[in-house]
């Protein structure tokens, strides 16, 4: 736990309250943010407006629709398998929540700080997909199951190249913990008027593993489920997918998980390529949720930009295309790092 709220709170448990309603509150916001600035850039992909109504600029419109969504009934349909309908939406967000205070936004300000904390986010990434697969069976729904089993296959084909093109930073940082990795990153000092002459800058993991970096971004997108790689919630095939059956606060969960899921992959590269909260001038924080929501416009650039992909292709290209390449990419890595060392 950080410092600073055990010195305000001397509770540990206490502090993880705080810490937990803190986490909750930003990725509510988020999510509202990230719908608004999701309808702006598609408006503007397609020469629109967007929400103008609303609030300024259509600010106000993501809250509008909130308030509408959690005021519905929410529907249950009768042949239902009930534990697993109605644990599915609590699974599929309560590990972003988790995920999301093991990220370090600042220097000695981290929630958490784990040796293997990169491999916890991953595997509490992989445990919203087991989520997924519970709304889907549960919902005993054959566009349901669909979607649900298509996210299954999608999960393992494109988690494996994920997690491969980070080991490659891995390797180099000779760490898992998210800080250190961070720290880990060679430095590069320049002559500067101020700061005692010298300027200190970080050269991201990202400028020396480009291939790795790419990697990583096509699978994270593949992993949230986004165009155009939303085979398991495609509308035209399928519906709505795994969530066809749920609706009102239930259907909320499951929106407010696909955000916050974007938000988690975009602090993973952030963090692993991107230098962290590295950066000049500005304070720490700042650089670091600059970066991610870089991360995450570049996704909403992809999802306006290329077609949905059909499942054969979605899955050739994974396991053709991204696998081999990371790990051609992790053992040239190795080599090089073994010769140079």
């Amino acid at each position: 736990m950080t410092q600073p709220l055990l010195k305000v709170l001397p509770n540990v448990w206490l502090a993880a309250a705080v810490a937990a309603v803190g986490l909750m509150g930003y990725l509510a916001i988020n999510a509202m943010f990230l719908v608004w600035l999701e309808r702006k850039v598609s408006a503007r992909f397609q020469r629109r407006l967007g929400p103008t109504e609303v609030g300024w600029a259509g600010t106000l419109q993501t809250l509008a629709d909130v308030v509408k969504l959690l005021g519905k009934q929410m529907v249950t349909p009768r042949h239902i398998d009930r534990p697993l309908y109605h644990l599915a939406p609590a699974v599929v967000f309560v590990p972003v929540l988790l995920g999301l205070s093991l990220f370090p936004i600042d220097r000695g300000l981290q929630l958490h700080d784990f040796n293997v904390g990169l491999i916890l986010v991953f595997a509490f990434a992989g445990m919203g997909f087991l989520g997924i697969f519970m709304a889907g069976w549960g919902s005993n729904n054959k566009y349901a199951v669909l979607g649900a089993m298509r996210a299954v296959a999608q999960n393992i084909a494109y988690e494996i190249p994920l997690i491969l093109s980070t080991l490659a930073v891995v390797l180099m940082s000779g760490t898992m913990s998210l800080a250190k990795i961070v720290q880990a990153q060679p430095q590069l000092h320049l002559p500067y008027p101020f700061s005692d002459g010298v300027l200190t800058l970080s050269i991201p993991f990202g400028a020396l593993q480009p291939v790795a970096t790419l990697i990583y971004l096509v699978s994270a997108v593949a992993e949230t489920n986004r165009a155009p790689f939303d085979i398991p919630e495609a509308e035209s095939e399928l519906v709505a997918g795994f969530h066809t059956e749920y609706s009102g606060m239930r259907f909320a969960m499951f929106f407010l998980a696909e955000y916050s899921n974007m938000v988690i992959v975009a602090m993973v590269a952030t963090t692993v390529f991107l230098g962290g909260y590295h950066g000049p001038l500005l304070p720490g924080y700042v650089w670091f949720f600059a970066k991610v929501y870089f991360v995450i416009f570049l996704m909403m650039w992809l999802r306006w930009t290329f077609p949905r992909l059909r499942f054969d292709q979605l899955m050739n290209f994974a396991w053709g295309g991204l696998v081999p390449l990371s790990i051609i990419n992790l053992v040239v890595t190795a080599t090089l790092l073994k010769v140079f060392q």
